[in-house]
């Protein structure tokens, strides 16, 4: 048996590996293939941590590696959940792959979804250091991918995180021409329309696939309930799983707002430090993301009151919402946008408020500018935090101007860039 779910998910060996959209963290990824590190990628589930994977696996046979000396485990597949406390069984699953063929030289052995498996970290360091195995590991849990991986591996591995798919290559898979400024010019009104539909659905492949929104939805919904029923209630033993879905969906209809851990505690009649552990959770497996407070003393940082957003713009279409809100939309797509390019981002407040701090500019974010008060407001905020950075940046859906020496740039331009 195992050794035909082998034979099943190494398509490579019989020449039968499928074509895939080109990620941009490939040429990341291909880079440390040469290197002796475990190249560890990490994500949301469903964002094409696999595919990535696969990728490479395409790259080092276009490279000469023989299609025998790679392997590929997911183990997600329901075979492998009576052994999941046994973390020797990923050597058994080993041997059963050396039966199958004699490899000679280095083997790559990919482990997809490695976090099924309970103490899989002992096994991987004991096979570090005496084999000629390069390992690429996947995994849908911060936690587990950094701080369990660096107690036991520390220096021995590299990490590659992968977002769902960037607008950029959203336009890819859309087959619309983009690379220079007259492609975009020509494919302005295809381009438009992208940028609409991303802004309401992110960027999942799947949903991505599918025309329906109602498809869509239910998509984005079963990618939620899996994400909370398999990778968090289990692993944290939390026995209130109500209470934690009802968290989630209301912070996912409350993105881009400040928390409030007190509010939120007697919301759901759960403690505050309880509230705190639950989102905890949900970044650690890449559903949303808190922001602090800029301030010059890092201590008042982490005390400061958290924004909080989506990882993917989809997600803000799973929970009910009173309003159509587009400028939440837009300000979560250039959160993503900000987090990919800038290892630190905060916003100001005192005041007035400013959307982002990042790279020593300013950013506000206003899905339109029609609105003299609207328009007056994002200016004054500029004005009144000058003294941290004269550099401005106002990203609108669809401007493109200049006003009283801020730069104001259309979304789709802004990610472009």
């Amino acid at each position: 048996m195992l050794k035909n779910i082998l034979v099943e998910q190494n398509l490579h060996w019989n020449h039968q590996q499928k074509s895939y959209i080109k990620r941009d963290k490939l040429a990341k990824l291909i880079s440390y293939l040469p290197l002796k590190q475990i190249i560890t990628i990490t994500g949301i589930r469903r964002c094409g941590k696999s595919t990535l994977a696969k990728e490479a696996i395409y790259h080092l046979m276009q490279s000469g590696v023989e299609a025998s000396n790679i392997l590929f485990v997911n183990l997600e597949n329901p075979y492998f959940l009576e052994y999941r406390n046994n973390p020797n069984y990923l050597g058994e699953i080993y041997d059963a792959y050396l039966k199958l063929f004699n490899p000679q030289g280095r083997i790559y052995v990919i482990f997809d979804e490695i976090q099924y498996f309970n103490q899989w970290q002992v096994y991987i360091k004991s096979k570090y250091e005496s084999s000629d195995i390069k390992y690429i590991i996947t995994g849908s849990n911060s936690s587990m991918l950094s701080n369990e991986l660096n107690t036991l591996l520390s220096g021995r591995s590299l990490n590659i995180h992968l977002d769902t798919f960037s607008f950029r290559e959203f336009l890819v898979f859309k087959q619309i021409p983009h690379t220079t400024e007259l492609e975009c010019i020509s494919n302005k009104i295809e381009i438009y329309k992208a940028k609409e539909e991303y802004l309401k659905w992110g960027g999942f492949y799947e949903v991505m696939e599918v025309e329906d929104e109602s498809v869509k939805k239910d998509i984005l919904i079963s990618y939620i309930r899996n994400i909370l029923y398999q990778d968090i209630v289990p692993r944290y033993n939390i026995r209130n799983s109500e209470v934690v879905e009802r968290l989630l969906f209301y912070l996912l209809s409350n993105v881009t707002t400040q928390l409030n851990y007190s509010t939120l505690s007697d919301m759901f009649s759960v403690s505050d430090k309880t509230i705190k552990e639950y989102i905890n959770y949900f970044e650690d497996v890449f559903l949303l993301k808190r922001i602090d407070r800029f301030h010059n003393k890092t201590k008042e940082r982490i005390k400061s009151s958290k924004k909080i957003y989506a990882l993917d713009n989809g997600l803000l279409h799973v929970a009910p919402r009173h309003s159509k809100n587009l400028g939440n939309a837009l300000e979560n797509w250039v959160f993503n946008h900000l987090a990919m390019t800038y290892d630190t981002l905060y916003y100001l407040r005192d005041g007035k408020e400013i959307d982002f701090y990042a790279g020593d500019t300013l950013y506000q974010v206003s899905y339109t500018l029609e609105d003299e008060k609207t328009l007056k407001r994002e200016i004054n905020a500029f004005k009144h935090f000058e003294s941290i950075s004269a550099q401005k940046c106002l990203v609108t859906f669809d401007s493109i101007e200049k006003i009283e020496g801020i730069k104001v740039v259309s979304v789709d331009v802004f990610v472009l860039d």
